[in-house]
């Protein structure tokens, strides 16, 4: 499990520092560039993360067809999932300039209102290659093969660090863009990550005695299995990922101050999450493999052993932020009203930290035994009948301001990683008994 989930975890830990530099590199031009960059990123997360968690179904097929040996399947899931990438770019890039085009009917600050839309204008253009690279990633970890994704990862983030330098300050002779540089940095970064894990599947699979390019047949039935379970998982990271794009909404229409001191806090809130998805895709694909295999003690020790990493983790993290807030804020600022804001939000981002992660690594055990549709159930009620709902209404009915509309979210964490870790008991004691039945059958 150890050596499957590090080299996702610095992946997705590659992907969240992609956004922190963007922050990172715009915070010289003021808080109302960093919170556009924010906002934008939130809003274009918002809408592409149903695209990117319809993929999410492949860490299920691809693990359990490998896990049965069935190589020629893998293949086949891979040809489909690229497909799909290639057919939903189309309408998630027209709903993101739909989306920018209205804006200035969202009441934000027409500080922030001014740098969002273009930054959001030139993100859009990585939809295409963002979602090529999902569909190549969820194969080579459902194989087992993870090195790749890491490496191509950290190679991205150096071209968006690099072209951040260069678009957003006018370096090397380059236009001094701002916020928008920003942005066409990021764009950059994410090509190169399609195409280093189109060629390492390429390269890997040559010469095999299965190929990809001997499994292009396209069949509905494929496709229909692929979206009934990646429909789900798509819907569930929506409501999570969604609500905290919601809040994120509410906090441009406070003050910079209290909008960008949300986004720096957000950004160290979501990196420290990063590392619980890296350890459910890694929990995901040993669950799926062992199932594949009819291993149920297998699944079951994959399953709780991610989760136990999920525990060490979130707690290391809760207590870095309760121990170092004012270093961790003047990385992005010095700005005095934002650094007494973001205290007390990295405060509340500490109570909820063993929560996200459990919730976090409790999806992914469940989604390698095949069930997204629990997951996505209990994020719909945590986030959005409960979570969301009382943030708003801390924040601007009790006048608590963004601290109120974190404890909302904190709250609906709370009760998602309460009852998914109940859930993934039940179910992998379930799939002991029905498997321990088929045995005495047979």
């Amino acid at each position: 499990m150890f050596s499957l989930a590090v080299p996702v975890v610095l992946a997705e830990m590659g992907w969240m520092t992609m956004g922190m530099a963007d922050t990172l590199m715009v915070g010289r031009l003021g808080p109302e560039a960093i919170g556009a960059v924010g906002l934008g990123t939130a809003i274009f997360m918002g809408v592409c993360i149903f695209a990117m968690g319809l993929f999410l179904g492949m860490d299920t097929l691809v693990s359990q067809a490998y896990g049965a040996g069935d190589l020629d399947a893998c293949h086949r899931w891979l040809v489909h999932g690229v497909v799909m990438a290639i057919v939903l770019s189309v309408p998630v890039t027209g709903a993101l300039f739909w989306l920018s085009s209205g804006l200035d009917r969202w009441g934000l600050d027409p500080r922030v209102l001014v740098l969002t839309r273009p930054y959001l204008d030139a993100l859009t253009w990585s939809i295409f290659p963002l979602l090529l690279y999902s569909s190549f990633r969820r194969y080579l970890q459902g194989i087992g093969i993870v090195r790749p994704v890491m490496l191509a990862l950290l190679a991205a983030n150096l071209v968006n660090v690099f072209g951040n330098w260069i678009l957003v300050y006018g370096k090397l002779g380059a236009p001094a863009m701002g916020v928008a540089g920003s942005a066409w940095a990021t764009v950059l970064a994410r090509v190169a990550m399609a195409l280093a894990l189109l060629f390492t599947i390429l390269h890997r699979e040559r010469g095999g005695a299965s190929t990809v390019f001997g499994s292009l047949t396209l069949e509905v039935a494929w496709f229909r299995r692929l979206l009934l379970l990646g429909a789900p998982a798509a819907t569930q990271i929506t409501l999570e990922v969604g609500a905290f794009a919601a809040a994120t909404a509410f906090a441009g229409r406070l003050a910079p101050a209290s909008l960008a001191a949300h986004q720096i806090a957000i950004n160290y809130a979501a990196l420290s999450f990063m590392v619980p998805p890296g350890i459910a895709s890694a929990g995901a694909v040993r669950v799926g493999q062992a199932v594949g295999r009819r291993d149920p003690e297998g699944a079951a020790r994959a399953g709780w052993t991610a989760l136990l990493f999920a525990v060490a983790f979130t707690s290391i993290a809760a207590v870095s932020f309760l121990a170092f807030p004012r270093v961790l804020l003047r990385a992005f600022t010095e700005d005095v009203g934002v650094l007494n804001i973001g205290v007390t939000l990295l405060f509340v981002a500490a109570a909820f930290q063993l929560f996200d992660g459990v919730q976090g690594v409790s999806t992914g055990v469940l989604r390698g035994l095949g069930d997204t549709r629990t997951p996505m159930i209990w994020n719909l009620l945590g986030h959005w009948v409960v979570g969301l709902p009382v943030g708003y209404w801390l924040c601007f009915q009790r006048g608590y301001g963004v601290i109120g509309l974190w404890w909302g979210l904190s709250l609906g964490l709370i009760i998602c990683g309460a009852v998914l870790l109940v859930v993934w008991g039940r179910r992998i004691h379930a799939f002991r008994r029905i498997d321990a039945a088929l045995l005495a059958e047979s």
